[in-house]
This record gives structure tokens, sequence and C-alpha cells, in this order.
């Protein structure tokens, strides 16, 4: 594993979201179910823009990437009718996800991860500290939503069940055009930064909202 990826996984760990507040107290069970529901609201303006962050990125990719990057994008849109089950099976109606105005700093935060996409390298080591971590937090939150919240439904967790093995191919993507960038290590290990920094913003907005 190259000297970058190893430095980049580190900013990952050191402000990882399973550290934030927000979901320590989801995996000890300490949230209301209607922190549960507000969150659901919140993180789908994520999950909605995931596949439009991709976008431009598929547009400029090297043939040898391309369709890898495209077959990535195409799951990402995939999973957002899954989260939308999730929310539903909770009891927010699809009307109610769709048309809900999310709080400024939620706002703030998708804006900030977006801004990163600015060029291909940049915009996939961006969604290499997106992406990275994913498989781990869901199976953690899945645990969570099964344990403390009696939440298993097939509607429920399929969303969690796909990021658990989803988001290591995709992160492997990124890796390989991370290994290959011919930009500046220290450029690369901000955007990493901002990215993690944009993933704990929203956590930020959700646990001072609904906590």
């Amino acid at each position: 594993m190259g000297s970058l990826i190893k430095r980049i996984d580190q900013i990952i760990e050191d402000k990882s979201l399973l550290k934030h507040p927000f979901y320590e107290m989801w995996s000890d069970g300490k949230l209301e179910l209607d922190s549960l529901k507000g969150y659901s609201k919140e993180y789908y303006q994520l999950v909605k823009q995931v596949p439009q962050f991709m976008e431009p990125m598929v547009n400029d990719a090297t043939s040898d990437m391309k369709e890898e990057l495209i077959q990535n994008m195409k799951e990402e849109s995939d999973h957002i009718p899954l989260w939308e089950k999730f929310a539903g099976s909770m009891g927010i109606s699809e009307s109610e996800l769709k048309d809900y105005e999310c709080l400024e700093k939620t706002k703030r935060a998708v804006s900030n991860l977006g801004s990163l996409m600015d060029s291909f390298d940049n915009g996939a080591c961006a969604m290499y500290a997106f992406e990275k971590e994913i498989p781990i937090v869901s199976k953690t939150k899945l645990e969570g939503l099964k344990e403390f919240y009696g939440i298993d439904t097939k509607d429920a967790t399929k969303y969690f069940e796909e990021h658990m093995t989803a988001d290591i191919r995709h992160a492997a993507s990124w890796q390989k055009i991370i290994n290959n960038t011919g930009i500046d290590d220290s450029v690369m290990l901000t955007t990493a930064e901002k990215s993690v920094a944009a993933q704990n913003l929203l956590l930020d907005s959700c646990y001072e909202s609904y906590c």
C-alpha cells in the first residue's frame, strides 16, 4: 500500500465517524426514534447527491476506469430508493422525505463535500475518504438498529447491508486513481481532511438538532 493511501487512511481513522457522539449514541442504543427519523431525512440529502458527485468524474475518466466508475455510479443511484425504504420503515412517507427542507448545517456539509469534486484526482480522493469507512459504519449502524430499536425488516436493513460490501469495491476504485495521481500529496491530504470534516459536519447537524 502506498504511503499516500496510508496517510489518508490515518486521517479517516483519526476523525472516524464512529467516534462522533451521534453514532456513539446510536451504537449504545441511546438515540430516540425521533432522532433516527430526523437523521434519515438529513442523510438523505447526501445519499441522493452521491451519483451527481460522480457524474463529472465518470465523464473525465480514462478508458480503463470508465466502465468501473459507471457501474459504481449506477449502484449509488440504486441505493437511493433503498434509503427511502429505510426512512419509510420508520413511518416517513416518500413525499415527506422528498419535500423536506434540510437543516442549514446539513446543506453546508453536502455542499462542502460536493465542492471537492473539482478535478478527477481530487474527487477520487474525496470519494475514497467518504466511502472507505462506510462498510464498518454500516455494519455498526445495522447492529444498533436490530439490537436496540427493533428495526430489522428487509426494507429497513437493505441499504446498510448493501453498503457493507459495495463500498469496499468503490473505495478500491478510488484507491487505484489515487495510487496513480500526479497531484502533490499535500493537496490530496487536504482534500481527504475536508471530505472527512464535511461528513462529521452532517453528523454535527443531526446531533445538535435531534439529540
